[in-house]
């Protein structure tokens, strides 16, 4: 790879080959959404299934739906909870808003978000019980619990022209009839497959992650800075550090005194890359200041990956140009040290 990549040139040579670059840059560059963080609450398929088999066990198959047999059920498995909201196909905000109007619950969304995040932990609804101070929690549990049943039971009303009910799906269109086929019958692919054409997999995690999926890149860059002992100091989310417009992700050895300053950037959307391809730029532009203010000269160097980039030939090629080669994507970040002069000395 030596030669063959932006950071390894000159800039006389980068001037000359820089279409060249720019298209072996954006080579490199992969489709981050294949792969998402899992973060510290993420529920495996192995674990649900578990808890649908609780819930399916307490109700017998879905035939005796009732507060009493699901309580059950969470007693014995609190991630029952989140089977049920997957069976209403709702966030936990939206079964609060049910709650709110039908039964006249004070379960706020926040408070929704909790439990359902809470429940993931298996024994979470039985320690409940053994709280004098979880009555409210207990309570706004069963006032979930109950609308789901009453809806659930219910099923879909029929069809409105130009109108689509949240419950006509194959599992819950006919209420408990529905819902005792679904659990007696493997679930027909092509079913399955259109209730996923119409949504998107995995979409509550990935908005669940969203933060996470930004740290990938910073964290690659952090373990390398380590492995090679460079010193670093990694700012915050949103932080402000004197004589810095704009904070970059990292500076080396320090914001005091920095030989090089990192930004990590990771999009899939276009126009998301076009923003963030400014503020690496931004970056360029606030060390000219600085040097022109009398103060030594560091690099600016980007760290970027995900397909928006790709869409953006024309700012990578500004990019590449203006940091003097020194852009690396997840494929060459193994690269970054040595090919940086302020970190490999």
């Amino acid at each position: 790879m030596r030669g063959n990549r932006p950071f390894d040139l000159s800039q006389r040579e980068l001037e000359q080959r820089l279409d060249e670059m720019v298209i072996a840059t954006i080579s490199d560059l992969s489709s981050e959404f294949l792969l998402m963080p899992t973060g510290t609450g993420f529920t495996r398929y192995s674990d649900f299934q578990i808890a649908y088999e609780v819930l399916k066990r307490n109700t017998a198959s879905f035939e005796h739906l009732s507060i009493e047999t699901i309580r059950a059920a969470l007693m014995e498995n609190s991630l029952t909870f989140g089977v049920i909201r997957a069976i209403l196909g709702m966030t936990a905000p939206e079964w609060a808003e049910l709650a709110k109007v039908e039964l006249n619950s004070d379960i706020t969304q926040g408070a929704a978000r909790n439990i359902d995040r809470d429940c993931r932990n298996r024994l979470y609804y039985r320690n409940l019980h053994q709280r004098q101070s979880a009555v409210k929690t207990l309570e706004r549990i069963d006032s979930l619990i109950a609308v789901a049943v009453q809806y659930l039971k219910k099923g879909a009303p029929p069809e409105q022209e130009g109108f689509l009910h949240r419950l006509s799906k194959f599992d819950t269109t006919f209420g408990v009839e529905s819902l005792a086929h679904a659990a007696r019958e493997n679930v027909p692919y092509g079913v399955l497959l259109y209730e996923r054409y119409l949504g998107r997999p995995f979409a509550a995690h990935r908005d669940a992650v969203s933060e996470l999926v930004g740290e990938v890149m910073e964290n690659a860059i952090e373990q390398r800075l380590r492995d090679a002992g460079v010193s670093y100091r990694k700012t915050g989310r949103a932080e402000r550090i004197p004589g810095f417009g704009q904070a970059p992700d990292f500076c080396i050895p320090d914001e005091l005194n920095p030989a090089v300053v990192i930004e990590a950037k990771i999009t899939s959307d276009d126009g998301t890359a076009r923003d963030k391809v400014t503020r690496v730029k931004e970056l360029e532009t606030q060390r000219n200041k600085h040097v022109a203010e009398g103060k030594a000269a560091y690099e600016v160097v980007a760290c970027i990956d995900g397909r928006g980039f790709r869409q953006r030939r024309s700012d990578m090629r500004d990019l590449i140009l203006r940091l003097n080669g020194k852009v690396f994507t997840a494929a060459t970040l193994d690269h970054l040290i040595a090919s940086t002069s302020g970190l490999s000395g």
